[in-house]
């Protein structure tokens, strides 16, 4: 890696490099306690660019699959027609530039692999459009990949083979939403899987109000629950307040379900701020509000977590405060952070969903105005202050 490379990742996560002295930290406080977390840098020439002057809109999903293969989706509707996308209209008005492929798939080293999606004979594709549509992309152990919907009238979840081939949709457009409905849903965030099970775990949180667990082969609805493990509730919420009683039911949007390894269920409430732990049968376990004081989008995003076999640690977007928080899974307290808002390589805006791979390497999207998938180079574990300083790793 070359000097400038050196320079471009270490100032991204807020350290600076000096010839003949190394890495240190910007901020020279003492240290208070410290604990050992998983450290990583970013990797500015990850992905490598796209091919046919393509360019991608609000990036809201991102999953790995059992090959380390990278499936990110996006919202091309997004892209301003005026502005972004001139080779695009008829006739064209420029060179540049054209929408991706909702689907692309990356592979390790950052190579574009593959890429599909959009309306098709036989599913009803999302019908968002700019700031809602596509959302949540979820691969599965047989290299399948599930597809959620946020536009006004989508209740489906769609499925289609690792190359994009359509297999089936659960759920069919209508407008509204019902929080206790047993056949289809109502703004659909993402999935996670117990394959052993054969059951998809389901946020049904952009209208509804619930988590929905599914048969993965047939979408049958099997279970559901809302906040606390209660009966789902599609009145209006009391606006979040901080420090205030917090809210008996779930807000929209439910923007996450994330089943770890020993069979607990982690949910994101995105505007109440706080993470509710379940058992896989919805019994409630416990819950924590994370970053108070934030309002608008909220700053409980998505979920992903560590490769070590206990799952010890559990990573956390936040899209309104512009990070990725560092949990211990099972105490869910926020060891650490990284990022902030901005746009070089290791900041954030709109920082969206998270995914880990084989090798422990963080991948993230970015929606509204961020626009891209960023990787973090898993570099092993080790100290850090237990104060949360907003950047990190030396």
């Amino acid at each position: 890696m070359n000097r400038n490379r050196i320079l471009l990742a270490a100032g991204a996560l807020g350290v600076v490099a000096a010839a003949g002295v190394g890495l240190r930290k910007l901020d020279a406080k003492p240290a208070v306690q410290s604990v050992d977390v998983p450290r990583f840098v970013v990797d500015p020439l990850w992905p490598k660019p796209l091919p046919h002057h393509w360019v991608v809109g609000m990036m809201v999903g991102v999953s790995v699959d059992s090959h380390d293969h990278v499936f990110i989706i996006h919202r091309p509707r997004s892209l301003n027609q005026q502005t972004e996308v001139g080779g695009a209209a008829n006739p064209p008005t420029s060179d540049c530039c054209v929408p991706a492929p909702p689907v692309l798939e990356f592979d390790p080293a950052g190579n574009l692999v593959n890429s599909w999606g959009g309306e098709g004979a036989g599913y009803d594709w999302p019908n968002g459009v700019g700031a809602a549509g596509e959302h949540g992309i979820s691969v599965d152990m047989k290299g399948n990949v599930w597809l959620g919907s946020t536009g006004t009238t989508d209740r489906q979840i769609l499925k289609f083979t690792h190359d994009g081939k359509f297999i089936a949709q659960f759920g069919k457009p209508l407008a509204g939403k019902n929080s206790l409905s047993t056949t289809d849903f109502a703004g659909v965030a993402m999935m996670s899987f117990d394959e052993k099970a054969n059951e998809a775990y389901v946020a049904d949180g952009y209208r509804n109000k619930r988590v929905v667990v599914i048969d993965m082969t047939t979408g049958a609805i099997k279970r559901f629950w809302g906040a606390y493990g209660h009966k789902p509730d599609d009145a209006d919420n009391t606006p979040y307040v901080p420090g205030g009683t917090p809210s008996p039911q779930f807000g929209n949007p439910v923007h996450c379900a994330m089943l770890s390894d020993d069979g607990l269920v982690y949910v994101t409430d995105r505007k109440n701020d706080r993470i509710q732990v379940f058992h896989k049968d919805g019994t409630f376990i416990k819950e924590k509000i994370i970053a108070p004081e934030t309002l608008g989008d909220g700053s409980m995003w998505e979920i992903a977590f560590s490769g070590d076999p206990a799952q010890k640690f559990m990573y956390v977007t936040d899209g309104k405060n512009e990070k990725v928080y560092i949990l211990d899974r099972q105490s869910l307290e926020v060891l650490t952070s990284f990022g902030d808002g901005g746009r070089e390589p290791g900041a954030f805006f709109g920082v969206h969903s998270i995914a880990t791979d084989s090798k422990g390497n963080i991948y993230t999207t970015e929606t509204y105005e961020g626009r891209r998938v960023q990787k973090f180079t898993y570099k092993g574990i080790g100290p850090v202050s237990k104060k949360d300083q907003g950047v990190v790793w030396p």
